[in-house]
């Protein structure tokens, strides 16, 4: 099994780039969001009753139409084969899901057997294949069977990542309140707990590892690096002593000094002051020194959102204090 993996998108958007007509969804945006999301379910009825409107069987035929929902809200496709074992596994989870989520996604299922171009347009390799399209564009995907938890888990990132680009997420998360539908459980990601507990008893070292290891399978997980980025920076400022502050300043030569200061000027959220006094650094030495202090100051960055004004700031301090 393949988790779900970032770096597939471009090729998968190549490869359905060449079987759906996407600059005709796109001429079409305005109209398709106009449509209303997806309409609640029936008064009283239960989420595993009968045939859902969110769960479809696609065609050859009826694939572009499908896409096109995906202006309004992810399209999960799912591409399976009767034969194989392991699409009957993941079938009944994606399926539940599904109903649960209330029209905030739709899921797509293809039948490989009778629609073979469809697997061809998405490089299928293995079944069952998964992946997620939003507006018209396949944006993450995973192959083979993924525990009911997890699969919770990466539903659940891409509707947030999702909510304020489509519309019809908020939209039928609405109709599914007022339908006194029940909210979609939360999953918590082992990988994290095992490592948020490392953190929380003081193993940093056991944490760092945990938060690497998600890395090693996951590059672009966001949550992954922010917290490998605190973790790190927590095992080195519990090692700075309370008068770090005043040997850098009586040392402004001393590099390791100055690094340490500006990790204890962070932990007493003076980060500017942090910022400035690394910027400053960077003016004053060359060579490795230059680097050790340049790889330290960005490191310090992904402590705060990328649209922190403080890190835009010193960013731009630090690109003039370089060149």
């Amino acid at each position: 099994m393949t988790r779900p993996d970032p770096r597939k998108n471009a090729a998968l958007s190549a490869a359905l780039s060449g079987a759906v007509d996407l600059g005709a969804l796109k001429a079409r945006a305005d109209a398709a969001r106009q449509r209303s999301a997806t309409p609640p379910p029936p008064a009283g009825a239960a989420p595993d009753a009968g045939p859902s409107p969110w769960v479809l069987d696609v065609t050859e035929a009826t694939f572009q139409s499908v896409v096109e929902r995906s202006l309004d809200v992810p399209v999960v496709v799912e591409l399976t084969a009767s034969w194989s074992p392991e699409a009957g596994q993941l079938s009944p989870i994606l399926d539940k899901a599904a109903r649960a989520g209330g029209g905030a996604w739709l899921l797509a299922r293809v039948d490989l057997d009778a629609n073979p171009r469809i697997g061809q347009a998405f490089g299928v390799q293995s079944v069952p294949t998964v992946v997620a399209v939003a507006g018209g564009q396949p944006i993450d995907a995973f192959a083979g069977p993924l525990p009911e938890a997890e699969f919770g888990q990466w539903i659940t990132r891409l509707l947030d990542a999702l909510r304020d680009r489509l519309p019809g997420i908020k939209a039928a998360e609405a109709n599914r309140g007022d339908a006194g539908g029940e909210p979609q459980p939360e999953f918590e990601d082992p990988r994290f707990v095992a490592a948020e507990e490392a953190f929380e008893r003081g193993d940093f070292a056991a944490a760092e590892a945990a938060y690497e290891a998600i890395l090693a399978a996951e590059p672009a997980n966001a949550d992954a690096k922010a917290a490998l980025a605190q973790v790190r920076f927590t095992a080195r400022a519990e090692e700075v002593g309370g008068d770090a502050i005043a040997k850098a300043d009586a040392d402004p030569d001393d590099v390791a000094a100055q690094l340490a200061a500006a990790d204890l000027e962070v932990a007493t959220n003076d980060v500017e002051q942090a910022f400035k006094r690394l910027v400053d650094t960077v003016r004053r030495v060359f060579g490795e020194d230059r680097d050790r202090v340049r790889e330290h100051l960005v490191g310090l960055f992904e402590l705060f959102p990328a649209d922190d004004e403080r890190v835009a700031k010193a960013r731009r301090n630090l690109a003039s204090a370089l060149y």
